[in-house]
């Protein structure tokens, strides 16, 4: 359903940018409500007066400028309008769209009749103009071409991007089941922390690690259904090895081919596509290639499964593993963007069948509380919300939803005082400027922020701790934040480390 977002005029609408461009990159319905000032005080220097029409360009699927309220204005005209921006928002691909809507008095009242031939119209719940809702099918020609490509397919592959929903979540889980093939899921598909009887390759990014284990596992064909895998590695393992045949379905007309890969596209609704696949026959697959995809999967998971000592420092890989390990089956599990999202889709253990969330549309860190608090808000179901202390500091008004939410959003803060993700990167040796300009360090703690909006804290130093404050939070059933001060150069060693143990165990079995 799309989101309404109302904002008085000038430099309101522009702070709201951000999130308008997360949802036109992740196709995500979205009305904008502009106040504005009437068209004869444009370039006036009036108060609180900038032009707005096109202010957000190519962010916005549609955009219309509203007159100013006038007895002269057809009422009927604002209906169609206002019908015509909610389909724009809701037909895919989904998105922003914005009315602005000029006033020459700011919140003055207004009592006009409606007129006569619109009151049959108020005693309905409908719009005044209905949109038959569309459906994207693949045609018939497209469904033989495909079919008879994944009848031919010996060694397959499903690659799972973000899913949109439940019904995009049934329907690739049964034809999952039916073609058999491994299943490499992407944290924000949906099925990256469940557990059952799929094909589910949970760790692939950690296997890839291993270019001696993998070799001869190559796909012929890989069927690749939602948005973008977040693993760079499998970026690379097809560039590498490029499949004779890549298949990607989604519900829009984007390219997602970062690596310029080429291959079939096919815009289709994802359910409307695996029931018209279900037809078809899978071809023989390769069962010891699968069994080894998932034997070597397995064996990250045992390794990194083992209890993790009570007295050792929780350190941010340690936290992924423990909420994965601890969240309530069914909970939210909101992921920041940089090391938050990433550390969970390769250390994450399944089981728990948490829904998650992430801003991976422009991967920014812009108003990630208050996404997690709207993420809460859309399950009505508890969320846990795992993020850095950057993006947790460029959010802290937001802690102010937490306070008041229906449900209760526990934030845990991966505080290593500064931009963690830089220490991965090759700009780490540049130690004249690494420091200052990219690490940006700060001796900041958010005890005082979470005193500040009544929430409950609990800073955490061992694995022991972290494991009594989460469950302690999550008995609550109120919003509070968890700290954990963490070492960047402590990190980025842990890292390697567990990556390095991690082929070892691969390579030597």
């Amino acid at each position: 359903r799309p989101a309404a977002l109302i904002c008085t005029s000038g430099s309101a609408a522009a702070n709201y940018y951000p999130a308008i461009i997360e949802a036109e990159r992740e196709q995500l319905p979205l009305i904008i409500l502009s106040a504005d000032r009437p068209p004869e005080l444009r370039d006036t220097g009036a108060n609180q007066t900038i032009v707005q029409p096109g202010m957000y360009g190519r962010y916005v699927k549609w955009h219309f400028d509203l007159p100013c309220p006038s007895e002269a204005l057809p009422p009927v005209m604002v209906l169609t309008t206002v019908d015509q921006l909610v389909y724009q928002a809701r037909n895919a691909p989904g998105g922003p769209v914005q009315l602005n809507c000029m006033f020459r008095e700011p919140l003055g009242p207004a009592e006009i009749a409606p007129p006569a031939d619109l009151q049959g119209w108020r005693a309905h719940d409908r719009p005044y103009t209905v949109y038959a809702e569309r459906v994207s099918r693949p045609s018939a020609e497209d469904i033989d071409r495909v079919g008879a490509l994944l009848s031919d397919a010996r060694k397959g592959v499903l690659a799972v991007g973000r899913l949109a929903g439940p019904a995009e979540r049934e329907a690739v889980c049964e034809l999952a089941d039916r073609l058999g093939w491994p299943v490499f899921a992407d944290i924000t598909s949906g099925l990256r922390l469940v557990k059952g009887k799929l094909p589910l390759v949970h760790f692939f990014d950690q296997v890839l690690l291993s270019d001696k284990v993998t070799a001869g596992l190559q796909p012929d064909l890989v069927l690749h259904l939602g948005g973008q895998i977040l693993s760079k590695r499998w970026q690379a393992f097809l560039e590498k090895h490029p499949p004779q045949h890549l298949l990607q379905v989604q519900h829009h007309p984007r390219r997602h081919d970062p690596a310029h890969l080429g291959g079939f596209r096919l815009e289709s609704d994802i359910p409307a596509f695996c029931e018209a696949i279900g037809f078809f026959a899978p071809g023989s697959a390769d069962e010891t290639r699968r069994q080894k995809w998932l034997r070597l999967s397995q064996q990250v998971e045992t390794m990194i499964a083992n209890p993790l000592p009570s007295d050792e420092p929780v350190s941010e890989i340690s936290a992924a593993m423990l909420i994965s390990r601890e969240i309530a089956p069914g909970s939210g599990l909101y992921l920041a963007a940089s090391m938050p999202v990433r550390d969970m889709d390769m250390y994450g253990l399944p089981g728990s069948g948490a829904i998650v969330g992430a801003n991976r549309g422009a991967s920014g860190i812009d108003g990630t509380i208050a996404s997690a608090a709207g993420f809460s808000f859309g399950l009505a179901r508890p969320v846990t919300l795992m993020i850095g202390d950057l993006a947790a500091l460029h959010d802290l008004n937001s802690l102010a939803l937490l306070a008041n939410a229906t449900q209760p959003v526990i934030v845990v803060v991966l505080n290593n005082r500064g931009g963690g993700i830089f220490s991965f990167l090759p700009v780490a040796a540049e130690a004249d400027v690494f420091e200052t300009y990219f690490a940006t360090p700060h001796n900041y703690e958010f005890r005082q922020a979470a005193a500040m909006f009544g929430l409950p804290y609990h800073r955490t130093v061992t694995n022991g701790d972290f494991i009594t404050s989460y469950r302690e939070a999550q008995q609550s059933g109120k919003s509070a934040i968890i700290e954990i001060i963490s070492d960047r150069e402590v990190n980025l060693r842990l890292h390697r480390q567990l990556q390095q143990q991690i082929i070892e165990t691969l390579e030597n079995r």
